[in-house]
């Protein structure tokens, strides 16, 4: 292509601003490593501070400028102390998921040398797994389009309010589609490839239609193999055997809370990168929060984040037909591990001694190191 990638990048809140620099400047490093040149950047105002300050969460013409970039990169959303009237996050990002049909966001779980294991099984230290979480409808659909339910009784003090569970076959069907094309590329890669429909289909009819799906998807996939788990059962699973799954997909909010408490088996949130996959859009960010508290302090781990960029870099080395940027990515992935495994990366959330710019640095002399 003529032109580097213009990349949008949404520093937003708290600690979010903090991470970017760091992923922004890992990427770097790894793409003059392997002689590539350098993304572009158009830096877009978003967050709960710029709503308190203006009224708006994203700057006038954000969106659009997002959406026409070959790549957005989130810092983080959102402060608990700024929320609309109805106790609800400032969160354009949602709204970003929605416009941009951003359907798969994809966690990735792995455990790395001296990190934190919270499972005493010594298969914990080799867990490797992906959690794919469909973005934009199940129990997030309202949230992310604003259309509040019919309440019961006085608005201002309603007896009940619901929401809606959404599922639809169009985004469904891409949503398993992109999943067993995950799981063949993990299984190419030496992965077991194995695929799980995570659902509760024993009880809601827009579960059973997720199953079914998930079915219909699977005879165009033969090669794969599959299994399913209802969500309670997979919540325990997490706990007792993540060792036993490859790569699952599921509903939004049982996504959401399962990436989660699958963050916590490999050291935390701090370690829990995050790519949202449309069919013309991928947006790409730490799965943490915007920590407020310890914003600009040099405290955050950047890792989470600096993970998403890499994700960033292989996906556009698709998008953008840049084979180069694919290597960078991978050499981004080693120089965490190997960082782990040298006892080099000591992240304070860890109780480490290493702040956010000490752990940039060392993965950056990672990189440089790299033959």
């Amino acid at each position: 292509m003529d032109k580097a990638p213009l990349v949008a990048v949404i520093r937003g809140d708290g600690i979010g601003g903090d991470v970017t620099d760091a992923a922004l400047a890992v990427a770097a490093a790894a793409l003059k490593q392997v002689g590539a040149p350098d993304f572009r950047c158009d830096d877009i105002m978003a967050g709960a501070a710029l709503f308190a300050e203006t009224g708006l969460d994203i700057e006038a013409d954000g969106e659009t400028r997002a959406g026409a970039a070959d790549a957005i990169f989130l810092g983080a959303i959102g402060l608990p102390s700024i929320r609309h009237d109805d106790g609800t996050e400032i969160s354009p990002h949602l709204r970003l998921r929605d416009r941009f049909q951003l359907y798969a966001g994809v966690r990735p779980v792995r455990a790395y040398p001296n990190a934190p294991q919270r499972l005493a099984d010594d298969r914990a230290a080799s867990l490797d797994l992906v959690i794919i979480r469909e973005s934009t409808e199940g129990l997030f659909y309202t949230a992310a389009v604003h259309d509040r339910s019919p309440v019961e009784g006085d608005p201002a003090a309603p007896d009940a309010v619901s929401d809606i569970m959404r599922i639809t076959g169009a985004t469904t069907r891409k949503l398993h589609d992109f999943a067993f094309r995950l799981a063949a590329r993990r299984k190419a890669r030496g992965r077991p490839g194995r695929l799980t429909c995570v659902d509760k289909a024993n009880v809601f009819k827009s579960q059973a239609f997720f199953r079914t799906l998930f079915d219909e998807a699977a005879t165009r996939h033969p090669d794969i193999e599959t299994g399913y788990s209802y969500v309670d059962a997979m919540a325990l699973d997490m706990v007792r055997q993540p060792w036993n799954f490859d790569v699952m997909v599921m509903e939004n909010m049982f996504g959401d809370i399962l990436s989660d408490l699958a963050g916590g088996l490999v050291g935390g949130m701090g370690m829990a990168a995050c790519a949202e996959i449309g069919d013309e859009n991928g947006l790409f960010q730490p799965a943490h929060g915007s920590a407020p508290d310890i914003a600009g302090q040099d405290r955050a781990n950047p890792l989470a984040a600096i993970l998403s960029g890499a994700m960033m870099l292989d996906y556009l080395a698709d998008r953008c037909d840049l084979p180069a940027y694919a290597e960078a990515a991978l050499l981004v992935e080693a120089a965490v591990e190997e960082g782990f495994a040298a006892n080099a990366l000591r992240p304070m959330e860890f109780g480490g001694d290493m702040g956010t710019r000490a752990v940039t640095a060392a993965v950056i002399d990672q990189i440089n190191s790299a033959a």
